[in-house]
């Protein structure tokens, strides 16, 4: 079986779509080769890799990328916005893609409050996206 390449698509490239990215991998690894990339890569978010140890995935090797270093070198089954500011961007850069699956989630980075609240919207997100990603797979069916 060839595997499918797989983009996750956000903004910076720093939290959600690393995230997505990892749990890709993890559950889906054998099936496809996942990517992650953003319009303004920031570098990956530490409190990203903080939550992501918690569940036993270690992404310290993972690294914030732009869209651009794919753009005509990686054809893609797949591209899954996990943003809305990716989605209303990418469309027209993605236009041959036969499937663009929005997922929309809230950006932890974005949230404001104490040291604590901000770890927890961190890992909010983080069950969010695990949960969805297996959802996803599920539905693929274990030939996809």
């Amino acid at each position: 079986m060839t595997k499918q390449n797989v983009l996750v698509m956000c903004s910076a490239n720093s939290c959600r779509s690393q995230m997505a990215e990892a749990f890709l991998r993890k559950y889906g690894g054998e099936r496809f080769n996942v990517y992650s990339a953003g319009l303004v890569p920031a570098g990956v978010h530490p409190l990203t890799i903080q939550v992501m140890d918690e569940v036993g995935i270690d992404i310290r090797n993972q690294r914030s990328k732009s869209v651009s270093e794919y753009l005509g070198r990686v054809e893609f089954a797949y591209v899954i916005f996990v943003c809305s500011q990716a989605e209303k961007h990418c469309p027209r850069l993605y236009p041959g893609v036969p499937a663009q699956i929005s997922w929309p989630f809230e950006d932890p980075v974005a949230f404001d409050g104490t040291p604590e609240q901000r770890l927890e919207k961190f890992r909010e997100v983080r069950d969010m996206i695990c949960r969805r990603v297996r959802e996803w797979l599920a539905v693929m069916g274990p030939s996809a």
